[in-house]
């Protein structure tokens, strides 16, 4: 997909800006304020597709137990069945349900950095703007998140959750 908006420079440079490009900084401020926008769209249709897909799993998930439930009382009716395999179904079953609970995690992530990269997006508007109003910059800085990050797991191991 080709993006309009020119991408940063080797060096560094934001958004292609190069000393002697005559570009304004009001125009710079304004093309990347509209990339931070763009990835925060992008950061939202990723949580409505993390959402979807982690609810039709738990809704499978959850059908899949119950089937196998249905079958461990069928198999415990029949004691000269071993019922082994089963048991590790549902022990595999039970890991994924719990691996699928970082999504949430996951998507408290995705909340974050969307808040973060808007209130920048936003400050980068003032401050281009060059507001004097000192209530409207308070504002900005109000809807930027003072933790850096709200989720501070970085592994699904058993055992290795870390809560907030």
């Amino acid at each position: 997909m080709d993006n309009e908006y020119p991408s940063p420079t080797p060096d560094g440079d934001a958004v292609g800006r190069r000393a002697g490009s005559g570009r304004s900084p009001l125009l710079v401020a304004s093309e990347l304020q509209d990339h931070l926008l763009i990835a925060t769209n992008d950061l939202d249709r990723l949580q409505r597709l993390l959402g979807d897909a982690g609810g039709a799993l738990m809704t499978h998930f959850h059908a899949a137990a119950t089937q196998l439930k249905s079958l461990r009382r069928e198999l415990q009716a029949r004691p000269d069945v071993s019922s082994q395999n089963l048991e590790v179904a549902m022990n595999h079953l039970a890991s994924a349900i719990t691996s699928l609970q970082f999504q949430d995690m996951a998507s408290q992530l995705i909340t974050h950095t969307g808040q973060r990269l808007r209130g920048c997006a936003d400050r980068l508007a003032a401050d281009a703007m060059e507001m004097d109003d000192e209530g409207d910059t308070q504002a900005f800085l109000d809807t930027i998140p003072l933790r850096p990050n709200p989720v501070t797991q970085d592994e699904m191991d058993a055992g290795s959750v870390e809560l907030f």
